[in-house]
């Protein structure tokens, strides 16, 4: 997982943290020394969306109400769909989608199984934890690209539709308040593997005292996005 991002870096990049609810105030940082190659970049976003709709699809086989299979079909349709438009991006640029995102494959289906839970609320919990979390990352990133960069923010930003998986959440706690406690705790679970998986993105793997400081303020919106999300759905982060 470490050695993802060791790739060639371009000077001169920023990066840009655009938060889903504040897009209109942008925090803008300085990484010209810690962003990954543009290849890198595409592939892991690209391989995440992939996973993303690959476990959101095992759910609707779990899933025994045809209403909830409705509606995490849609969520696991924007997912299938992001990722057609990273791939897109990936071959007008030249580039094998195949190539160069098998380098991620492994350690990002590790990351997916370990945040796999043993119920399908906590699964569905970690596809919109992880994905709004990591959606938000790459969009930072996506200012360091340019033209392909602003590409990649569209896609991202097209409607994830995973207010359905809020939906089934909140009426799970609805019918059984107990399950506010437990997913609770597996959400604050998930941001310690997901921080990991943004960090990773990062080079060099020990960063000095100026670049941790450099990178404080984007991974701090990250956690108060997340706050945001655990709160829509009546759960403590």
């Amino acid at each position: 997982m470490v050695k993802w991002f060791w790739q060639r870096r371009e000077p001169g990049r920023r990066l840009q943290l655009r938060s889903r609810d504040e897009l209109g105030e942008a925090l803008r940082v300085d990484f010209a020394q810690l962003a990954p190659d543009v290849d890198t970049f595409l592939g892991q976003a690209a391989y995440l969306q992939l996973g993303y709709f690959e476990t959101l699809s095992e759910l609707i086989a779990l899933t025994p109400e045809l209403a909830q299979k409705e509606s995490l079909s849609r969520a696991a349709g924007a997912a299938l769909t992001k990722h057609e438009a990273l791939v897109a991006i990936i071959r007008e640029r030249g580039g094998d989608p195949t190539a160069v995102m098998l380098p991620f494959r492994e350690p990002l289906d590790a990351f997916r199984r370990s945040t796999h839970g043993i119920r399908p609320q906590e699964t569905m919990l970690s596809v919109h934890i992880t994905a709004g979390m990591l959606d938000d990352f790459y969009l930072a990133l996506s200012s360091s690209y340019g033209e392909t960069g602003r590409r990649v923010a569209r896609a991202l930003l097209a409607d994830d539709d995973r207010e359905a998986i809020v939906d089934i959440i909140s009426t799970t706690i609805a019918d059984d308040p107990q399950w506010a406690w437990l997913l609770a705790l597996w959400g604050r679970r998930l941001v310690g593997d997901t921080l990991l998986i943004a960090r990773a993105a990062l080079r060099p793997l020990t960063l000095e005292s100026a670049d941790e400081a450099t990178v404080e303020p984007v991974f701090t919106q990250l956690l108060a996005a997340h706050s945001r999300r655990m709160d829509a759905m009546g759960l403590a982060a």
